[in-house]
């Protein structure tokens, strides 16, 4: 249109490192991070970014390298989120459990140029980046995380990376609000992780998009109970620093730990896995005192709720409980709903509407412009009555860029202009989107399309059971039947025929598991039952009923 112009005046990319120039101005005396007896403000952990940056910079860290972290929620992994985009290089933070030859094959597949590492974690990275040396890739530099700013000898570690930044480097912001900032990785439960890349652009747009989940006010005191590894933590280390918030961090998630940081620091919320809520409950049954203030609690990801009678007293003492759905591709989570115990005693049926509103449904939120359950030949929306099982698509502005060195999965991740996420879904008449399993883990039993998650659902929820997976076992005549693997709690002792009767109170016929299994669960290094390995254990009969 005849006079109109785009320019920097009118344009500037988007960025979540303009966050934190923001939180020094403005909130710039008020508490940015609290970690044990370190207490920074924003106006310092600003200038700690800043020097950071620069000191990367000294090393040759430039724009699209890439520099990996091993390390658990601390400060300086807080840090690494600014400054290492500041150089307009990319940030990988991985997961601390990795084994060292899992570990080699990510620094591998990334081509680090820098590594900072936790004194935890030396002896693992070191096994990694000799087994690393053995390849054609360069060691990339190592910089150690020590704790409590202890003398590393000749080695190059944290605090003298920082007194080599000088507080006057210039930010490098990107080019491209597309370019990317980080990278992380999926978790791998189906299969080979991936290595999921975010922009600028949708790490700031998903960074705003958590103030709208929650409805939090300004300055909330946020707990890190949710791995920075993880999605970037959900987004949090930019989002925190958007609203002026304060960091609690913690270097171990325990339920005593989460309630004496409520008290001590006056915690307005956290996040993480539904696993969390059931250390909370431990905790709070031997002293259940009420909480001085409301607490909200962001829960996503695999395992199910505690028992309804633990919800309703968190929820009595103080917890406000949002069921999230998401996944690494999405930044996160993407859909969410606050669920409470009243809301579900008026439902005719709670246990088991309860089981399926928990953490694997909800609505889009506000920037997510999409999110459907689709024929995924034909691409039509399948029709809101509860029954017709769909893919779950998303298409929004807060997706990854694609999956490092993946062409061919990226392809097929965004066929036909949207994200194809291959979790299996279905439409509530009430709009609401219910996922009803993996869809890689359904199983076809003559025909019919059972979800393991709602057997799985059912089987936790059994006095002495800890965790259960649910997978397909081939047989001749119905295709599939399910076949449930249990793993029970400590000095709990029961049969198969007591799981099969259990399942049998709260499940068709043909959809109880004729077959169990007791003993532990394959387990991937974020703690997610990997059924691909269950199933050929039983294509090849490594397993044999109790």
């Amino acid at each position: 249109m005849e006079g109109m112009v785009v320019c920097s005046a009118n344009y500037v990319p988007l960025t979540p490192i303009s966050f934190l120039e923001r939180a020094a101005f403005v909130y710039g005396q008020r508490v940015s991070i609290v970690f044990g007896n370190t207490r920074y403000l924003w106006k310092e952990t600003h200038k700690r970014c800043i020097k950071l940056a620069s000191a990367l910079s000294q090393l040759g860290i430039t724009h699209g390298d890439i520099v990996a972290a091993v390390a658990p929620n601390i400060p300086e992994l807080y840090e690494l989120h600014f400054g290492v985009p500041m150089t307009g290089a990319i940030l990988c933070a991985l997961n601390p459990k990795l084994d060292a030859t899992t570990l080699a094959q990510k620094l591998h597949q990334l081509e680090v140029k820098a590594i900072f590492v936790d004194y935890e974690f030396i002896k693992v990275v070191q096994e990694a980046l000799e087994l690393l040396s053995k390849t054609n890739i360069n060691s990339p530099i190592l910089v150690l995380i020590q704790e409590n700013h202890l003398d590393s000898s000749n080695r190059l570690d944290y605090d003298k990376i920082l007194a080599m930044g000088k507080v006057d480097f210039k930010i490098s912001y990107p080019n491209s609000e597309c370019d990317p900032i980080s990278i992380c990785y999926t978790s791998g439960s189906t299969g080979e992780p991936k290595g999921v890349i975010y922009s600028h652009r949708a790490a700031y747009l998903n960074s705003l998009r958590e103030n709208f989940r929650t409805g939090t006010t300004q300055m909330p005191v946020f707990l890190w109970t949710v791995d920075m590894f993880r999605c970037n933590g959900w987004c949090f280390p930019w989002t925190m620093a958007a609203m002026g918030g304060t960091n609690i961090c913690l270097r171990e998630v325990t339920g005593i730990t989460i309630i004496n940081s409520i008290f001590i620091h006056n915690v307005t919320l956290f996040c993480g896995p539904p696993a969390l809520l059931g250390k909370i409950g431990e905790t709070l049954a031997a002293d259940p005192k009420p909480l001085p203030h409301k607490v909200d609690v962001i829960v996503a990801g695999a395992g199910g709720l505690p028992e309804p009678q633990i919800r309703r007293k968190l929820e009595e003492l103080g917890f406000n409980i949002i069921c999230a759905y998401g996944m690494s591709e999405a930044l996160g989570p993407v859909t969410s709903r606050t669920i409470t115990t009243s809301h579900c005693d008026k439902l005719s049926h709670l246990d088991e509407d309860y089981a399926r509103i928990k953490i694997r449904e909800g609505i889009h939120n506000l920037i997510m412009e999409g999110v459907d359950v689709k024929d995924p030949i034909t691409m039509k929306s399948v029709p809101n009555d509860g029954k017709t099982i769909g893919e779950m698509m998303f298409r929004s502005n807060t997706l990854m860029l694609g999956y490092v060195k993946n062409v061919k999965k990226t392809e097929e991740a965004f066929e036909g202009g949207w994200y194809r996420t291959k979790d299996l879904g279905v439409k509530h008449p009430d709009g609401y989107i219910q996922m009803k399993d993996r869809s890689l883990d359904v199983i076809n039993c003559g025909g019919e399309i059972i979800s393991s998650l709602e057997i799985e659902d059912v089987i936790i929820r059994h006095p002495m059971v800890l965790e259960a997976a649910v997978v397909g076992r081939p047989d001749d005549f119905l295709g599939e039947i399910p076949c449930a693997f249990v793993k029970l709690k400590e000095g709990s002792c029961i049969i198969a025929e007591e799981i099969i009767d259990f399942c049998a109170s709260h499940l068709p016929e043909h959809t109880r598991p004729n077959c169990v299994f007791f003993g532990e669960l394959p387990v991937n290094s974020t703690g997610k039952v990997q059924k691909f390995i269950l199933r050929d254990r039983l294509i090849k009969g490594d397993w044999k009923p109790l």
